[in-house]
């Protein structure tokens, strides 16, 4: 198997023309509405209804193989005729539920590896929450999920009938017990039933694949792929970060006479001994065997927090920069930003409170203040730094050209070197930067710092360097330029509006003008 290097990822623009995978578009004819109008009224509510009945009807398998089990039973795979009776049931009514919800056909191809072939399942693309039904022709296995999801009625029964592998955002030792727990039951010589896991982490829209995260690789042992495929003739099935919500996308799937699932079971992958001690590198390539196994790209975005992010070269970008959030806040107000006087002296922090930042931008609604606020980074203390607010200004205005702005930006972030006359860029404010403009992961930033460093001798850009950068680079001078100045926009026109124009990251992935849509439900 060749390996790749981070190199390697095509950057998502409009030469390389890989779909951007974070938004779902569901297009309807005039017929097809009438029929989902008809359909939605009297199909859809009898099976959503008989459905939720299942569901409930799930919970009493669910608590009989676990009720009277100590925690440290628990700890093992439970065996017996709580592992017959229960299992079997609940298996059998998870299919009556997807049947019931219109899934009267789930194809399968290929050949489910043991557990001892095969410890750790993967499966993608992961595009909906309906994708759980992968786990009936793998027979149930062990999966991993949020420890929050414990309270949610129901799904808490069965997450602790799966002993599933759970996982807590609120504790930071929580990551490294998963890894434990992962590792303890993928190699347990087939003691433990196989492991399921969704890499990408989040939902997408099935047209290309999320970089996969390491957990399902970190154990090192081989792998089987799952492939998920609803080759249906419309996609109603789609949940990703722009399109329609849970209940549209529920109701439509409802609606839909049938609806066809395919899994096919790949080949299993054994990982070299090199892919064994990097989780990183064997998750990639079996990415791209997954990929090109379904016919689409295997790209490097991802979730960053709660904000997709996509590479352009060895920067990470967000879809939508919280400064464009900032600026339809400021033209809710109907405030201009270039009337705005944020007073940051350049090269100088100074911290300003919300109630400041609230009398600055003359914002007198509290929830708008709290809003706007929340877009910048606070220290411990709650306070922003004025500087950030003033770039953030500055960028929204428009009244200034990408020359003038990023000198503006030089100026409020660079530093006095050490050594010798003049200011420099360091990390920190490079970071502060791209991400105010870019919405850039700080850390990501912070690692193109230290590259775009290497050809000089001091750990900081000078004024020139930095513009050479973000205005004279081929790749960043382009991503700068589309997030900065769209095309249609004249100079002096404010930029507030134009976050869905076709210079946005939408259109700079596909080549082609998108503009997102908020969840409705």
């Amino acid at each position: 198997m060749s390996q790749r290097s981070p190199g390697d990822w095509a950057p998502l623009d409009p030469t390389s023309g890989p779909p951007n995978p974070f938004v779902h578009e569901l297009h309807l004819s005039r017929l097809q509405r009438a029929k989902f109008c008809l359909l939605g009224a009297l199909l859809a509510p009898i099976r959503v209804l008989l459905a939720f009945i299942v569901l409930f009807l799930l919970w009493p398998f669910a608590w009989l193989q676990v009720v009277g089990l100590t925690e440290e039973q628990l700890q093992e795979p439970i065996t017996g005729w709580r592992k017959t009776v229960c299992h079997n049931g609940v298996l059998g009514l998870s299919r009556l539920l997807f049947f019931l919800l219109g899934f009267l056909r789930i194809r399968v191809r290929g050949q489910r590896a043991s557990r001892l072939q095969a410890p750790v399942l993967v499966a993608a693309p992961h595009s909906t929450f309906f994708d759980p039904i992968v786990l009936l022709p793998c027979d149930l296995p062990k999966v991993v999920s949020r420890a929050e999801n414990l309270s949610v009625p129901v799904i808490g029964a069965l997450l602790r009938f799966n002993q599933a592998i759970l996982v807590s955002r609120h504790d930071p030792a929580s990551r490294r017990k998963v890894v434990e727990e992962v590792r303890r039951r993928a190699t347990s010589g087939g003691k433990w039933p196989q492991v399921l896991f969704f890499p990408e982490g989040t939902c997408s829209n099935k047209k290309a694949l999320l970089k996969f995260k390491p957990g399902a690789f970190i154990a090192g042992v081989p792998v089987q792929p799952v492939l998920i495929r609803y080759p249906n003739s419309l996609d109603t099935t789609s949940w990703a970060w722009r399109g329609p919500g849970v209940l549209k996308v529920l109701w439509l799937t409802a609606s839909q006479p049938c609806s066809i699932v395919d899994v096919e079971f790949l080949p299993v992958y054994h990982p070299s001994p090199e892919e064994s001690r990097d989780p990183t590198l064997y998750a990639n390539n079996v990415q791209r065997v997954m990929a090109q196994a379904l016919g689409i790209p295997a790209t490097e975005c991802e979730f960053v927090g709660n904000l997709p992010v996509m590479v352009m070269g060895r920067l990470k970008v967000a879809l939508e920069p919280q400064l464009w959030e900032l600026g339809r806040v400021l033209r809710k107000a109907g405030l201009s930003p270039s009337c705005v006087d944020a007073k940051a002296e350049p090269g100088r922090s100074q911290m300003i409170s919300q109630d400041e930042f609230a009398r600055q931008l003359q914002l007198s609604d509290p929830q708008m203040v709290a809003g706007a606020f929340s877009y910048f980074h606070q220290d411990t203390k709650g306070l922003v730094d004025c500087r950030d607010v003033a770039l953030a200004l500055a960028a929204l205005d428009g009244g200034r050209s990408l020359e003038e702005l990023t000198c503006l930006a030089f100026e409020l972030f660079a530093e006095e070197q050490a050594e010798g006359p003049g200011h420099l860029l360091y990390k920190d404010g490079f970071s502060t930067i791209l991400h105010l403009l870019l919405g850039s992961p700080r850390p990501a930033a912070a690692t193109l710092h230290a590259e775009l460093c290497q050809a000089g001798p001091s750990q900081g850009l000078s004024l020139c360097q930095f513009q050479n950068f973000s205005l004279h680079d081929p790749l960043y001078g382009k991503v700068f330029s589309t997030y900065l100045r769209p095309p249609h926009a004249p100079r002096g026109t404010s930029q507030i509006s134009n976050a869905s124009s076709p210079g946005s990251p939408t259109a700079l992935a596909n080549g082609t003008v998108q503009v997102p849509k908020q969840k409705g439900d």
